[in-house]
């Protein structure tokens, strides 16, 4: 019998790849929920028959539905989330899956009370081919063992394409949570450990004046007992990238490196997800587009048998914590301070 879930909240353009993976993997799309008409309709029109909830509460109160997934405003989503684990159902959120450390906690107290599963899709990771390739090459002992990560968000802002709370400080987050979210999971996923924190932090807006509440780049430094990490991300990918940006990771380990270009190769290769392996053996460019993608099957796998294979609980809300503490550190004595 096919897991059913549904969606509350279509605010950013990730649900559907969080729709996508999860249809992949077998699961029944039920409903969605959307106060706005312009996101419902493209939504309707990509998935066809799906019905289109009135309220958010017809949705949670459907015991048919086993999971809830969310995209919406990302100082929603907490509290989409744990309604939704109020009322015994599971949750995808997009990443930020919250926006402080107060809703993290709120978050958290609701999953332990509950015993729901609260999992962020980190499409960095989960829905990209060449990082999950890079997870089986360092589990294979192919650079020997991790000590450093070099993680590189940048983005393209696109003015005219965003929506006014993605300038809004206090609906956003800070760009160390939002984006840099991403890296501090993967940071922790390659390090092996959940025993990290934050050292330094800054945040910063240099080029949009026009909109005070953006924050255009941030940069952290992350460590662990064994190993060390940065993290830059920004809104400064240049309009002549065909793509929305260069994102990157550089893995070094004590026996070689790898290095992923996740979203275009600008030496001319076609495609997405290139790996580079160097190690003794030598230097290889590995493409990564038919790897498979484990995160949707091991979810719903997951909510079947309550285990936690598509991402630990723990490891899931460490993410969170690294991103929000590096934000909170990043804006103390700035006029973004809370």
């Amino acid at each position: 019998m096919s897991i059913r879930f549904s969606v509350i909240g279509l605010n950013h353009s990730h649900i559907y790849g969080q729709v996508n993976c999860l249809l992949r993997a077998g699961a029944e799309l039920v409903a969605f929920h959307a106060p706005e008409d312009e996101l419902a309709k493209p939504f309707f029109e990509a998935y066809p028959g799906v019905r289109r909830a009135l309220t958010a509460a017809e949705i949670y109160e459907d015991d048919s539905i086993a999971l809830i997934t969310t995209a919406a405003i990302l100082d929603e989503r907490a509290g989409i989330a744990i309604a939704a684990m109020r009322h015994g159902k599971d949750v995808m959120s997009d990443k930020p899956g919250m926006i402080s450390l107060d809703q993290l906690a709120a978050v958290k107290t609701a999953q332990r009370e509950t015993g729901r599963i609260f999992s962020i899709c980190y499409s960095e990771h989960f829905e990209t081919r060449s990082t999950v390739k890079a997870g089986e090459l360092v589990a294979a002992g192919a650079i020997g063992e991790v000590i450093n990560t070099v993680g590189l968000g940048p983005h393209a802002i696109r003015n005219n394409q965003r929506p006014g709370w993605f300038f809004e400080r206090q609906r956003y987050g800070g760009i160390l949570c939002d984006i840099g979210s991403h890296q501090c999971e993967q940071f922790l996923f390659f390090s092996g450990t959940l025993e990290a924190e934050v050292i330094s932090a800054s945040v910063a807006n240099r080029a949009n004046a026009g909109q005070p509440g953006l924050q255009d780049f941030g940069d952290m430094h992350l460590k662990t007992p064994r190993t060390t990490g940065y993290v830059r991300v920004d809104w400064f990918t240049p309009s002549g990238l065909p793509t929305w940006g260069d994102g990157r990771l550089t893995i070094l380990g004590t026996d070689g490196y790898i290095e992923l270009r996740k979203y275009i190769d600008i030496a001319g290769r076609p495609g997405t997800d290139h790996l580079f392996l160097v190690n003794g053996e030598g230097v290889q460019h590995i493409d990564c587009s038919s790897v498979e993608l484990p995160y949707g099957p091991q979810l719903l796998a997951d909510i079947r048998d309550r285990t936690e294979t598509a991402m630990g609980q723990d490891h899931c809300f460490k993410a969170m914590e690294l991103a929000l503490t590096a934000q909170a550190i990043a804006e103390r004595g700035t006029e973004w301070q809370q």
